[in-house]
């Protein structure tokens, strides 16, 4: 009997303590296990180019969140970060290149700018007293706005100097990931081996216990979140670097991502844990979700739906580690305690190694399908516009026995770098590319050509890079034509209002550009306000009741898409017209329907099934090594209520 006694107890020491090693370590676990996975289900993912393209996805993130986490320690929250990334690096790239500031004082300029952003985060909540969120909230609102003023929301060019941080060393060691890992130990360095590391996990411990043991908790405060802010501007900086532009719209909801990697990560919100460690994980597991799921062609919006439950599950884990007492996360592990998480790394990395080099030889014979692989990155599936050039570069791609890959960028010129990326190094026959921003493709598209694969823009151009074609309409033609619409339309004289795109787009310059041209030869047309409504019917909705109450009197509206043309007529009601006429842009099923009901007087048609048509026809010539035409356009065209019956789009 006792010796029964003894083998269960063993027993159930070995197995309590395999769940207290889960427990303690359920971030490198899943990171792990996320790897496993993603070279068992894509050949592709396991390739040196590729796990280069992980580390570099993951560098803003993860340096973004190892400046929360200092934040999260502490028990505060820091929503400002992707905001405050964006204005560091435009502050940059306006003082430098507009303004002739020393490319290494303008750099010192845009780290004094994250610190100040960080300071009056830090000045709010500590003498302010207003909570984390809140006051974060405001800032992050408030340094995306400079962002934009400071631009006037166009990119600016990055100082050649200063963009060499996104370039590789040796050819194939990207700088980003250096960065990464050098202002990681720095996070590790302050966590753990300084006074302001020690009183951050004080204060998230128990804020009024650290204040009652003599801690300067207000000062303190200040300096946590002045430490955000020069690991956001650092984030900026590199972001801009791989764009070769400082973007206003740049890292726009990145916050969220650097919240989730902390939590990820093993930091609790309820603050006192966490550790740089965890939070380059928690960004590593990010990015192979990302990078994993972009090869395996899954939709961008069930992707939102998956990291969200990982986000989920991470709460949940850190809930039942607490539950089931599992080792603090914090910075007062002894040398013993450093000694087994040493271990357990490697013991992590050679299981990983032998797993997934056992996993490769799955995808040893299917690396020769013979059927051509094509990606196309589009820069948002948010619109109907681009929901038809999906459409029919699908049904091409059918009908000519293409493999084709579509992804969406969500408006985030970061992300369809990444996209671009992993299809180059996934070595495609060849990739199409509806840019974000015609600059910040240009060095993805580089890496694209140096690797020969050839690539066609679609809709929209590359700047400072080249492309095999471009298939486009022209923008600013369709501009043009929208404008001498409108103002025959009124007879040449009256007064209008435009709802422009969203601001940093070269779409929405460009049909600005367009509306301005055209208005020249009427200068009977007063336009009384121009306001950006983001491409979305909603905000089209919403600015136009805004101008209806200052401008009462308005007889015509020009829209930048037809999305933003549906909200105003919304908001004109039984006045769209009758009283006042409405011209979009874009031609979709929507708009086309409204034109036949004629609250829409006209839509200046780009024929987007047929852009997509084409690129992939063009995209499977230029794999061939045929020739290719440099430019493909497109015609606009006007359709009204007279001519809509005969328009297919």
């Amino acid at each position: 009997m006792a010796t029964d006694t003894h083998l269960s107890t063993t027993g159930a020491s070995g197995a309590s303590g395999i769940r207290r090693l889960l427990l303690d370590n359920g971030a490198l676990t899943a990171l792990i296990v996320l790897v496993i996975a993603m070279s068992a289900l894509s050949g592709d993912f396991l390739t040196t180019d590729n796990l280069l393209n992980v580390g570099v996805q993951a560098a803003v993130t993860a340096i973004l969140a190892f400046g929360v986490t200092f934040v999260i320690v502490s028990a505060g929250i820091d929503l400002s970060v992707g905001s405050v990334a964006a204005l560091s690096a435009t502050v940059l790239a306006w003082s430098a290149t507009s303004h002739g500031v020393p490319v290494v004082l303008a750099v010192l300029v845009a780290i004094a700018t994250g610190i100040a952003a960080g300071l009056v985060n830090g000045f709010l909540i500590a003498y302010g007293k207003l909570p984390p969120f809140i006051a974060t909230l405001a800032m992050l609102s408030v340094a995306r706005g400079l962002s934009l003023v400071i631009s006037q929301g166009s990119p600016i060019a990055f100082p050649a100097s200063v963009s060499h941080l996104g370039d590789t060393l040796g050819g194939w060691l990207p700088v980003p990931v250096l960065v990464m890992i050098v202002m990681g130990l720095v996070a590790a360095f302050v966590l753990g081996r300084t006074y302001i590391g020690r009183s951050m996990y004080a204060i998230g411990g128990n804020e009024e216990a650290a204040r009652l043991s003599g801690l300067r908790v207000s000062r303190q405060k200040l300096a946590i979140y002045a430490f955000s802010g020069v690991f956001a501007a650092a984030a900026g900086i590199v972001l801009a670097s791989r764009l070769s532009s400082a973007q206003p719209q740049a890292a726009d909801g990145y916050e969220l991502d650097a919240i989730a990697a902390v939590v990820i990560g093993g930091a609790s919100l309820a603050g006192g844990t966490g550790k740089a460690s965890g939070t380059l994980i928690g960004a590593l597991i990010l990015a192979v979700l990302r990078n994993g799921l972009n090869l395996l062609s899954v939709s961008a919006f069930w992707q939102q739906v998956v990291i969200g439950v990982v986000i989920a599950l991470a709460v949940l884990l850190d809930t039942v580690r607490r539950k089931a007492g599992a080792t603090p996360v914090g910075a007062g592990a002894g040398g013993g305690g450093k000694g087994r998480q040493a271990t357990t790394y490697v013991l992590a990395a050679v299981v990983t190694v032998a797993i997934v080099g056992a996993t490769s030889f799955l995808h040893h014979d299917s690396a020769t399908s013979t059927k051509p692989k094509v990606g196309l990155s589009l820069s948002t599936l948010n619109n109907p516009f681009f929901v038809q050039i999906r459409a029919g570069a699908q049904a091409e791609a059918k009908k000519l026995g293409l493999d084709l890959t579509v992804t969406d960028a969500q408006n985030d010129a970061s992300q369809q770098a990444n996209q671009l990326q992993n299809f180059t190094s996934s070595n495609y026959g060849a990739i199409i590319v509806n840019p974000v921003d015609s600059d910040a493709a240009s060095n993805s598209v580089k890496a694209a050509d140096k690797a020969k694969i050839p690539v066609i823009a679609v809709d929209r151009d590359v700047n400072k890079a080249t492309v095999d074609a471009l298939v486009a309409s022209d923008n600013i033609a369709g501009g043009e034509l929208a404008a001498k619409t409108i103002a025959e339309k009124l007879g040449g004289t009256g007064k209008i209002v435009i709802l422009q795109g969203q601001a940093g787009t070269s779409a929405a310059r460009e049909r600005a550009q367009g509306f301005a041209d055209g208005l020249k030869a009427y200068p009977g047309i007063q336009v009384l306000a121009q306001q950006p409504a983001d491409f979305d019917r909603t905000k089209g909705l919403d600015v136009m009741s805004n101008l209806l109450q200052a401008h009462p009197d308005v007889q015509g509206v020009i829209a930048a898409n037809d999305e933003m043309a549906l909200g105003a007529i919304k908001a004109l009601g039984s006045r769209a017209g009758t009283s006042v006429s409405v011209v979009g842009f874009d031609g979709t099923p929507d708009g086309l329907t409204a034109v036949k009901q004629g609250s829409l007087y006209a839509s200046v048609a780009q024929q987007p099934s047929r852009l997509g048509k084409i690129a992939v026809d063009n995209a499977l010539r230029a794999a061939q090594g045929k020739k290719v035409q440099t430019t493909v356009k497109v015609p606009v065209k006007v359709v009204t209520k007279e001519n809509v019956a005969g328009f297919t789009g």
